[in-house]
């Protein structure tokens, strides 16, 4: 189940029956299944706190993901800094809906088992984030 939470803004995230429709789909590919997996969309303020208190690390990023997995089961907390996908969709000339969705599945990916710290690995989850992105659009039709 996805549940979607608010903190220090204010937002009406619109399509949610599709996006856990699609989500769902992406874990299934990937042989896994969605557990409890929460998604707070907050401001770069509230990331870089929680970036700061938990990591240690004293930078803005766009998301942060708390995995929970029991595998295959996905479980975790994806918080999404809305300010800085607004940012990144204008810097990469995207639209802020599909950089949002990038954002969110890109989360889901490191929840079912993809890392990003090589230069391989990054290259790897751009590539499904792009095959998870044109899924969405597929579903949409």
């Amino acid at each position: 189940m996805v549940r979607y939470y608010l903190e220090d803004i204010e937002y009406k995230y619109t399509g949610r029956r599709l996006n856990n429709a699609w989500l769902r789909r992406v874990a299934q590919q990937e042989q896994c299944r969605l557990g409890e997996v929460n998604i707070i969309f907050c401001s770069d303020t509230y990331l870089l706190d929680i970036n700061l208190q938990f990591l240690g690390h004293d930078y803005y990023t766009d998301i942060i993901t708390f995995d929970y997995s029991e595998k295959p089961v996905v479980s975790g907390d994806l918080f999404i800094s809305l300010d800085s996908v607004r940012e990144n969709a204008a810097f990469y000339g995207a639209s802020f809906d599909e950089e949002l969705h990038r954002v969110i599945v890109h989360g889901l990916l490191h929840l079912i088992g993809y890392d990003d710290h090589t230069e391989e690995d990054q290259k790897q989850m751009r590539a499904k984030e792009n095959e998870c992105l044109e899924l969405r659009r597929s579903m949409m039709v």
